[in-house]
């Protein structure tokens, strides 16, 4: 039986299989194509702006965006904790530093009173974080930005579908970068894309996209296998004997299927397929998935409500929804003293595979935060959450009766935690 589970390619439907298979048989149409041309015309029509310029990642549109700004070395980048060494790396490999700011306890998203104390003479850059596609007050981030002379980019990698007083998140900034790797909110298994609507920025962006190249046939092959085996290998025999989960395993060791975060990058290092450009059998993909993002938001939005609606009046303190900001609901996050042993049991005694976006301020748990320029007690805020804080899954492979199994684990989890503390 597949387990319920929050990642191991969440939004992939039969129609995506079948067009990865399809794929995988033409390695001739792997590298370039119309549809990397068609998704970056789609996504910039989408989003109302001049330029959307695809990559391999959401790193790889990063690295091109901080480029493109010719900053001079060692400038300062602020960016919230509580995210993901992806969203660091890219600043380390083009030579500038980050500092990172608290996030606020509420919204998951940048403290703004950590945010101006942390301000200096070398700070160039403002990176704002929609942390699971919650929007963040851009109306302050961008009057906070103007005040010092700040350049704003937006990480989008949770937030495609949000909006911020009616104006979709990634056109607010001078730039803004947006993810579709195997666990957002459409999925090309690995791919990115840059944003903008400066007419000099965009130029850079393109001629920086040539300079990048296409990944190899191997890596491409990689991602292509990913949904394939996942599907029909991997997660239905995910907790029998735990043999898919050692399948999984042997697979990423041996370099048959590609990890979400490599080794070197937790501990600084750039891996060697980034910074590339995005081939053209992930934006078919992507193409494919980015037809089905109303629907996909529509049930996203049936789950929560449902979540919403079980879950008030329990122990689990839910996300708030603030007046003005559409969340596209990437994770639906919760707070409980103790999230950590809450996501053991779920997967132990259940089967369920809830989520842990972020264990740390900086994830993934095995990350050498020194080695990212990450001091302990900096965000103590961030540190607080990562202790707290466990995520729900929304996708479109979470069905109304498979949420409502795991509404009944955590409502007899807290009855079990009230009874043991009489």
């Amino acid at each position: 039986m597949k387990p319920i589970s929050i990642s191991l390619t969440p939004n992939t439907e039969k129609d995506d299989i079948r067009l990865a298979l399809g794929l995988i048989l033409q390695p001739w149409k792997w590298k370039k194509g119309r549809a990397i041309g068609d998704f970056e015309n789609q996504l910039r029509g989408y989003l109302g702006v001049r330029f959307a310029v695809s990559f391999n990642s959401g790193r790889s549109a990063l690295m091109a965006i901080l480029r493109s700004f010719n900053l001079p070395a060692d400038s300062e980048v602020l960016l919230q904790s509580f995210t993901c060494v992806a969203a660091v790396s890219p600043i380390i490999w083009e030579g500038l530093k980050p500092i990172y700011v608290d996030c606020d306890k509420e919204s998951f998203n940048m403290d703004l009173v950590d945010l101006r104390a942390k301000i200096s003479p070398r700070t160039r850059v403002l990176m704002v974080q929609h942390t699971f596609g919650l929007p963040c007050d851009m109306e302050a981030v961008l009057g906070i930005a103007k005040q010092s002379n700040l350049i704003v980019i937006e990480d989008c990698a949770h937030a495609l579908d949000a909006s911020y007083n009616g104006q979709k998140v990634g056109t607010f900034g001078k730039a803004s970068f947006f993810s579709f790797s195997r666990d957002k909110i459409i999925s090309s298994v690995y791919g990115g894309m840059a944003v903008t609507d400066d007419e000099e920025i965009g130029r850079r962006l393109k001629e920086l996209q040539k300079d990048f190249g296409y990944p190899s046939f191997f890596w491409i092959f990689q991602q292509l296998l990913h949904p394939l085996l996942m599907n029909f290998v991997i997660l239905p025999v995910y907790n029998f004997l735990d043999l898919g989960k050692i399948f999984l395993v042997l697979s990423q060791w041996f370099g048959i299927l590609s990890k979400a975060v490599h080794w070197k990058e937790k501990i600084g290092k750039r891996p060697s397929y980034f910074p590339e450009r995005l081939p053209y059998a992930l934006a078919a993909l992507a193409q494919n998935q980015f037809k089905k993002l109303d629907r996909f938001y529509n049930h996203r939005r049936e789950i929560v409500d449902l979540y919403f609606k079980e879950l008030q009046n329990t122990a689990f303190e839910l996300p708030k929804e603030f007046p003005g900001r559409k969340n596209s609901f990437l994770r639906f996050t919760i707070k409980h003293p103790k999230a950590h042993e809450i996501i053991y049991e779920a997967w132990h005694k259940q089967n369920i595979l809830v989520g842990d976006w972020y264990m740390k301020p900086v994830v993934p748990i095995d990350t050498d935060l020194e080695s990212i320029g990450y001091k302990i007690g900096c965000c103590p805020n961030a540190e607080k959450l990562a202790k707290i804080t466990l995520n729900l899954p929304t996708h479109i492979n979470i069905s109304v009766q498979d949420a409502r199994k795991i509404i009944n684990f955590l409502k007899e989890y807290e009855h079990h935690n009230k009874r043991d503390r009489k």
